[in-house]
């Protein structure tokens, strides 16, 4: 065969594949498109190369609090100077819901995608965009850090292990040992562990019940005093009422290999002695982004684009523009330059944690509900680089904080 000829072949052959890759893009990039408004596309100024994108996880179907998100990470990406800020938001932190009767309501922020997705639960709250999810969520992001959010990634769990699971799995830098005896497994949340009978005797007396339901409790409990401590843990430690529920996790410290199953679990667990709290979570979270972004780097990014979008379209969902989706796949070449700085906010830097009139545990500025200056202050000087220096008035805050004020409802 001529030199010619094999030429005419691998153009073929070339045009081939970048016309099916074309199309895989476009496929993909229709299924897990979810523009935040209907009448108006976002088209960035061609000369636009810092964005706000808020990512997000949560559990999904057959997962308990399915769509409450666990992972809210405001990310500042800057194209030009290569830079990649990572702003960490906890769970619990409190923030004002919009609702259409103009009522009072506050509520944890990992719950406002739900809201948004469910409406018809929620029929006082008031969305942006009837027709969209994410704009009440993005706006309370906003409304906490002081950063526009351009656009968002929401994902579920099913969605992150499958991507690690493509990428041949992740090398995660470990900082602490630590054991979860508490990890709850995936199918088991309503399992009884044997205890069936023990639980039908006291299952008519969870919840508010009525003074006879007390009466005939506190005889039984009288009576069966075992049946009392069962009680006791369905309400106070489940762990202990119902073993087989959850698993022990361990981690050594140290660079550590995963796959998307045990960087689920890494990344998820929050009831470790060693490093249990919602803020340690956040911070294992940011270093397995940048084991990904570390991961992508070192296998090339176009081999495993077409197996992601197969397996991703169906857990993932983006409201970024076409235009916006071609500058980060061209920038994909760049992974490697890209600089990662990370910041959880906690009660140990500018938060502070209350109790909402519920009982609930909550998280608020240092100077209280809904006042988040120093935060949006905090967070400027995070994404530019800036050192901090504490006014008086700030320093004061963080100092002496003041008392937290019950929410009202």
């Amino acid at each position: 065969m001529s030199l010619k000829k094999i030429a005419i072949i691998v153009g073929v052959v070339f045009v081939l594949a970048l016309g099916f890759i074309s199309y895989k893009l476009l496929h993909f990039y229709q299924a897990i498109y979810k523009p935040t408004t209907k009448t108006v596309t976002k088209k960035p100024a061609p000369e636009k190369t810092i964005f706000n994108i808020l990512i997000a996880g949560y559990g999904g179907a057959g997962h308990d609090g399915a769509y409450l998100t666990d992972t809210m990470i405001a990310a500042n990406i800057d194209l030009k100077t290569k830079k990649v800020h990572m702003l960490s938001l906890p769970r619990d932190t409190w923030v004002d819901i919009p609702t259409k009767s103009g009522a009072d309501y506050h509520e944890k922020i990992n719950a406002v995608y739900q809201m948004e997705l469910f409406p018809k639960d929620y029929p006082d709250v008031q969305t942006l965009d009837a027709n969209v999810t994410g704009d009440v969520f993005s706006s309370k992001v906003e409304e906490v850090t002081g950063l526009k959010m351009d656009n968002y990634v929401f994902v579920d769990f099913t969605g992150f292990k499958k991507a690690i699971d493509i990428l041949g799995g992740i090398d995660v830098n470990v900082e602490k040992t630590f054991d979860d005896y508490e990890y709850p497994i995936d199918g088991k949340e309503k399992d009884l562990c044997g205890k069936d009978d023990q639980f039908h005797q006291v299952e008519k007396y969870l919840g508010p019940i009525s003074a006879d339901l007390v009466a005939e409790r506190d005889t039984l409990f009288k009576d069966h005093p075992d049946l009392q401590t069962f009680f006791d843990n369905i309400t106070k430690d489940p762990a202990v009422a119902f073993p087989c529920r959850y698993e022990h996790l361990h981690f050594d410290k140290g660079l550590t290999h995963m796959t998307g199953e045990t960087a689920l679990k890494y990344a998820r667990s929050r009831h470790s002695l060693q490093d249990g709290t919602d803020f340690g979570r956040a911070a294992r979270q940011q270093r397995v982004i940048e084991a990904v972004k570390d991961k992508v780097v070192s296998v090339g990014f176009l081999p495993k684009i077409i197996p992601l979008m197969d397996e991703l379209s169906q857990h993932i969902k983006v409201d970024i523009s076409p235009s916006v989706i071609q500058k980060f796949i061209g920038e994909a070449k760049n992974a490697g330059l890209y600089k990662i700085k990370t910041l959880v906010l906690s009660d140990s830097n500018y938060l502070k944690s209350g109790t909402a009139s519920t009982g609930a545990y909550i998280l608020t500025s240092r100077e209280g509900i809904d006042k988040w200056d120093s935060v949006k202050l905090a967070v400027s000087d995070f994404v530019n680089d800036v050192e901090p220096t504490p006014t008086a008035t700030l320093s004061g805050i963080l100092k002496s904080p003041t008392q937290l004020p019950k929410p009202t409802n």
